[in-house]
């Protein structure tokens, strides 16, 4: 009989979790316990589409840790991890032992991965490499954040050395055992007059594509990532747009034609 419906059991066999290239990141609830119960529907019905699952903005902290761990036991449950976003900024203001108590409770409650904001922690480089250490000795993976602010440099020199100064940093990170570097879309696609592709293309060409992730906030710039580097590429996105970077992902890794939201085209 011919079928018309994907099984769970299909989903199952085609998800290829967990993959360490090509990730698909979410963001998690945004203060809300309605949006957390929605997770478990969200993953059952796309968790073959999905790597991981993050918290944005501190939204976690504003949720009792019981649910907490709900979500994450419902996460590891489709193969897929659980970041806490940028929080960790705020519990350093009140010393080391409340930053260590803070990574302690996240590898209790559930969290895999825990962000660190480089660009907004008021620190020596040395420390915050520390840092990168002293949550990998607690058996969780780090991701430091950056931000990019291109637009203020006045030349293509002086551009060209803060390109440069920012690769060398994401690289000491990496070396001191951090998993990945992410990269907000501000600065990069978001808020800038053109698109900077050239920081982009530097910071793939020197990092490689499995050690960096970019948020792709809007759909044309997952679609101008997929295109551009293939299905290879690591991009947080809004969970609505999970199904959509499955199609590009797909479109990509067969080779054939470019594939832009619900239509085909022709490379680029």
């Amino acid at each position: 009989m011919e079928r018309f419906f994907m099984g769970i059991d299909d989903l199952d066999a085609h998800h290829n979790q967990p993959r360490i290239s090509g990730l698909t990141e979410i963001r998690g609830p945004n203060h809300s316990f309605m949006e957390a119960f929605c997770i478990k529907g969200l993953l059952e019905s796309n968790g073959h589409l999905i790597d991981g699952l993050k918290f944005k903005d501190g939204s976690a902290s504003l949720m009792p840790k019981s649910i907490l761990r709900e979500i994450a036991d419902v996460v590891h449950q489709h193969g897929a991890y659980m970041s806490t976003g940028g929080w960790a900024e705020h519990l350093l203001a009140k010393g080391p032992s409340s930053f260590k108590h803070y990574v302690d409770e996240c590898r209790d409650i559930g969290f895999d991965t825990l962000e660190l904001h480089a660009d907004h922690l008021n620190m020596q480089e040395d420390d915050l490499l520390r840092l990168v250490r002293l949550i990998k000795r607690e058996g969780l993976n780090v991701k430091p954040q950056f931000d990019v602010k291109l637009g203020e440099a006045s030349s293509i020199g002086e551009l060209q050395k803060e390109i440069d100064t920012m690769i060398g940093r994401a690289e000491r990170f990496l070396a001191s055992g951090a998993d990945m570097i992410m990269f907000d879309a501000d600065g990069i696609t978001k808020g800038v007059d053109e698109w900077r592709t050239d920081f982009i293309a530097r910071m793939i060409g020197r990092l490689g594509l499995d050690k960096i992730m970019f948020e792709a906030d809007e759909l044309e710039t997952a679609q101008y990532f997929v295109n551009r580097y293939g299905s290879g590429v690591n991009l947080f996105i809004d969970h609505s747009q999970a199904r959509d970077l499955k199609n590009l992902r797909t479109a990509a890794g067969g080779g054939g034609q470019k594939y832009i939201w619900g239509q085909k085209r022709v490379p680029f």
